[in-house]
């Protein structure tokens, strides 16, 4: 931790000097890192108290619980990343196949709601698009939905979530059920700073902003005034959405965070390609499968990177991703 303890005074410094909050940009940024390093260094001397307590009168349980702190401190050491400490932008959005893919999507949804729930993350529903109504219970299925998920380390350990995730199972929207194949993709995105998003050099005349009225299940709107918005980059035709704050101000904001998100991931996979050709080697493209999910003809979760699976799909599907997680950080 030597290094880590030099780095706070340094940040420590920097903000002690006269004129600190004049780039108030800069000063809050250096702010949380120097929050975030003293955090750790607490953190690692709870876990030496911890282990002394341990030694001296330490249960089986106590023991168990400690080695799983370690683990998801060893995780972190990982995760160094530029992005990787901070929130993140998740999109799901369903493949072809109507409402069994919508259905999927909605799963998805779920179980990435119920992994950040048990990962202490906030998370909060930017835009949702809505499919078809119909299937059992009536269920209605996601097109497409858009998350702000906030909390430390939460883009770390989601960004290798990014991908194509394949469901196998008995259709519930099969008179006949027949075995049905459906898809879904994942989009993780950093959210960035005020210093990375200018950075980006998005130019206000690069953006088109259009404004209407959000709308919910089936098509019915939720608010009678046009305060959704969404935003294209027209460059390149990206285009982000956000509907869920009541004044269109905030939801403009939002959608410009998705926004930069995505233009900075588009930078970043033009950047790799080249490495790539230069490397002379292939990778797999940000749109490959990376995982499996099979309920029938047999129960199977497996993830095509790692090797990592599971009989337990329905721990899975509730949002247990420890050990696929902390498989995909390894690589």
């Amino acid at each position: 931790m030597d290094g880590k303890q030099k780095r706070v005074k340094e940040l420590e410094q920097f903000a002690s000097q006269p004129g600190f909050w004049q780039e108030q940009e800069k000063a809050t940024a250096i702010s949380q890192e120097l929050g975030r390093a003293k955090e750790e260094i607490d953190e690692f001397d709870n876990l030496q108290s911890e282990l002394e307590l341990i030694k001296s009168a330490g249960s089986e349980s106590d023991i168990d619980g400690f080695e799983k702190k370690l683990r998801e401190k060893e995780q972190r050491i990982f995760l160094g990343g530029k992005y990787d400490k901070g929130n993140a932008l998740m999109q799901i959005s369903a493949g072809a196949g109507g409402q069994d893919s919508q259905d999927w999507a909605t799963m998805l949804l779920r179980m990435y709601e119920r992994y950040c729930e048990r990962q202490g993350f906030s998370v909060k529903i930017l835009h949702q698009s809505f499919g078809q109504a119909g299937g059992p219970e009536g269920r209605i299925g996601v097109k497409q939905v858009a998350l702000e998920i906030k909390g430390h380390y939460a883009y770390g350990f989601l960004k290798k979530e990014a991908g194509i995730h394949r469901l196998v199972r008995l259709s519930p929207f099969s008179a006949k059920s027949l075995r049905h194949t459906s898809f879904a993709s994942v989009e993780v995105l950093p959210e960035l700073g005020k210093l990375e998003e200018a950075e980006l050099n998005i130019r206000p005349e690069d953006i088109q902003l259009d404004t209407f009225r959000a709308s919910g299940p089936g098509g019915q709107y939720v608010n009678k005034r046009e305060s959704a918005v969404r935003v294209t980059h027209l460059p390149t035709g990206i285009v982000a959405t956000c509907q869920t704050e009541r004044l269109q101000g905030l939801n403009r904001d939002k959608a410009m965070k998705v926004l930069s998100g995505r233009i900075f991931q588009l930078k970043e996979e033009e950047r790799q390609k080249t490495l790539t050709k230069m490397k002379g080697n292939k990778s797999a493209s940000w749109g490959s499968q990376i995982r499996s999910y099979v309920v029938h003809p047999y129960k199977m979760v497996k993830d095509l990177r790692t090797d990592v699976e599971t009989a337990n799909v329905e721990a899975i599907l509730d949002g247990e991703l420890d050990d696929f997680i902390e498989a995909e950080i390894r690589i």
